[in-house]
C-alpha cells in the first residue's frame, strides 16, 4: 500500500518550509493493519497561519488549529485543557513537541505517527504492540482520557468491533465506572458510533460488550428486558440472545435491516403472557413497532429510517405455508408489505431463523415464496397498477368526482387481486357498470380483506397492550 501523492507532498512542503510533518492517528493504523485509509490526517509543529502560508489555497475556520488542504486535515500539535462538558476541551493550545500531541489521544493504536518519506512509526505508548496483540487500551490514565471525552466510552467499543480487538482489563473497567457519562453526548452522536457498531462485521460481538460495559442501558435500556429471559418451545435461546444473535447473522448491508434484526422481538418482555412452555408474546410484532419507532426517534435517527425499520418489524411475523398460501396470498402480502421492501423482509426473517439456532438460513417454503413472488411480480398490488383510473371510472358512468369513485376503484382492485387476468381495460370498464349498481356498504366490504380487517386485526392486538388507536 502507498500513500497518497497529494499527502506526501504536504508533508515534503512542510519540511522544506523548516516545519516537521506526520501522517497521524487512524489512518496510520489502518496503513498498518493493510487497511485503505479513509481519510488521511497529517500533524505538523507548523501554526495554522504558517500553514496557510505555505498552501494559500488551504482552508481554516476552527479553533482547533486544523487547516484543510485539498481535504487533508493538517492539524498543529496541540494540548487540550479540561473538559467541563465531558466532550470538548475548554481550552486548547498549540505545543512544540510531537509526544505532547500523541498524548492526548484515545487508544494507543490511533496514537501513532509515521513519517511520508521513510516510513517510520513513531509509536510512544505501545500501540504497535497493541495492534499485533489486537487490543484497545487508552492512551495513559483510561479514565481521565474518558473524563476528556464520554463519546471515548462508545469508539472503544466500536473500534473493537470493527477490528475484532479485545479491550484491555484497565479500559474495560474505567468503562464501566464512567459509563453513565455517555449522558452528556449528544444523541446524533451516540447514534453515529451505534450506527458503526451494528454495521460491523462483529455487530454481535459489540452489542455483548455494550451490555457487559454497561453502556447499553444509556442507549437502547429496554433491550435489557430480554436478558435472562428463557422462551418456550423452538427457541433454544433467551430474548436477549436471540435478538443480538439475529443481528451477527445479519448480513444485509441496509442499517434499517440490521436495525430490524436486533429490534424485531423488542416488545417480547413486554407482550408475554403465561410461563414456561405455554408463554405467549401474541401481538409483540405490532407492538415492537410501535417500540422501535420511540427508541430510534429518541436516538435521532432519521423518519425514513425509522418508519421502514417499524414497517419491517410489525411484519415479520408474515406466515407462509406451501399449499395453502395461492398466487392470490402472495398478490395480498406484497400489497401489504410493499414490493420495495420484500427483498429486506426475507433477510429478516433469515437472521431470525438463524438466530434461533436453526441449522438452515432459507428453509425449502422460504425458497418457494421467492418463487411465487418472482411469479406474481408483474401481477396488479396496487390501484396505480389497475388498467383505468378515476378519470375513466367518471367518464364511463358520466359522474363528477366524489367518494363514489374511490370505493368502485377499491373494488376493482380486490376483484383484480383475486384474479389478475381481469386487468384488462375493457374488461374492467364491464366490471365498472356493474359494480356501480351496488350500494356504497356492498363495494367497502369488498375491499374490507384488503384494508378493513388488517386495521381491525391491528385495532384488537393494540387493545390487548393497552395502546391507544393513534400510537
Amino acid at each position: 500500500m502507498q500513500i497518497p501523492i497529494a499527502v506526501s507532498d504536504i508533508i515534503k512542503k512542510l519540511n522544506s518550509a523548516g516545519f516537521e510533518g506526520y501522517i497521524v492517528g487512524g489512518c496510520v493504523r489502518d496503513f498498518l493493519l493493510g487497511k485503505e485509509p479513509k481519510d488521511w490526517d497529517i500533524t505538523t509543529n507548523a501554526k495554522p497561519e504558517e500553514i496557510i502560508k505555505i498552501f494559500p489555497d488551504g482552508s481554516y475556520e476552527n479553533k482547533f488549529g486544523t487547516v484543510v488542504i485539498h481535504e487533508v486535515e493538517v492539524t498543529t500539535y496541540r494540548i487540550e485543557a479540561k473538559y467541563t462538558d465531558k466532550r470538548h476541551p475548554d481550552e486548547v493550545r498549540f505545543a512544540a513537541k510531537l509526544e505532547d500531541d500523541l498524548a492526548r489521544r484515545d487508544f494507543t493504536i490511533n496514537a501513532l505517527a509515521m513519517g511520508a518519506k521513510e516510513g517510520k512509526v513513531i509509536d510512544l505508548f505501545g500501540g504497535q504492540e497493541d495492534l499485533n496483540n489486537k487490543i484497545v487500551r487508552a492512551v495513559g490514565d483510561p479514565e481521565e482520557r474518558f473524563n476528556e471525552d464520554a463519546l471515548r466510552l462508545l469508539r472503544a467499543v466500536r473500534f473493537a468491533a470493527e477490528l475484532h480487538f479485545e479491550i484491555e482489563e484497565k479500559t474495560k473497567e474505567a468503562i464501566k465506572k464512567l459509563s453513565s457519562n455517555l449522558k452528556f453526548i449528544s444523541s446524533e452522536r451516540v447514534r453515529d458510533e451505534f450506527t458503526k457498531i451494528v454495521m460491523s462485521e462483529q455487530a454481535e460481538w459489540g452489542l455483548r460488550l455494550l451490555l457487559d460495559l454497561k453502556l447499553l442501558s444509556c442507549i437502547i435500556p429496554e433491550l435489557l428486558a430480554g436478558v435472562g429471559m428463557e422462551q418456550p418451545k423452538h427457541h433454544i435461546y433467551t430474548v436477549f440472545e436471540h435478538a443480538v444473535k439475529s443481528l451477527g447473522f445479519c448480513k444485509s448491508k441496509k442499517i434499517e435491516v440490521r436495525l430490524a434484526a436486533l429490534l424485531h422481538d423488542i416488545a417480547k418482555p413486554y407482550a408475554r403472557r403465561g410461563a414456561g412452555d405455554e408463554a405467549t408474546f401474541y401481538g409483540h410484532n405490532v407492538r415492537g413497532a410501535y417500540m422501535s419507532r420511540k427508541i430510534l426517534y429518541r436516538l435521532k435517527y432519521s423518519k425514513k429510517v425509522v418508519e421502514r425499520v417499524a414497517h419491517l418489524i410489525r411484519h415479520h411475523m408474515f406466515v407462509y405455508n406451501i399449499g395453502e398460501v395461492t398466487e392470490r396470498g402472495v398478490r395480498r402480502l406484497l400489497r401489504k408489505v410493499g414490493p420495495e421492501n420484500i427483498t429486506d423482509l426475507i433477510e429478516l426473517r433469515v437472521a431470525d431463523r438463524l438466530g434461533s439456532g436453526c441449522p438452515k438460513a432459507k428453509p425449502y417454503k422460504l425458497r418457494h415464496l421467492e418463487y411465487m413472488l418472482e411469479k406474481v411480480s408483474r401481477d396488479p398490488i396496487s390501484a396505480k397498477m389497475l388498467k383505468i383510473n378515476g378519470n375513466d371510472i367518471m367518464k364511463i358512468l358520466n359522474i363528477k368526482p366524489g367518494p363514489k369513485i374511490g370505493l368502485l376503484v377499491n373494488a376493482l382492485l380486490a376483484e383484480v387481486l383475486d384474479d389478475p387476468k381481469l386487468n384488462e381495460k375493457k374488461t374492467l370498464e364491464k366490471m365498472v357498470l356493474g359494480l356501480a349498481k351496488l350500494p356504497d356498504q356492498e363495494l367497502k366490504a369488498k375491499f374490507a380483506v384488503i384494508s378493513g380487517e388488517k386495521k381491525k386485526e391491528d385495532l384488537e392486538i393494540r387493545g390487548k397492550h393497552y395502546l391507544a388507536e393513534q400510537d
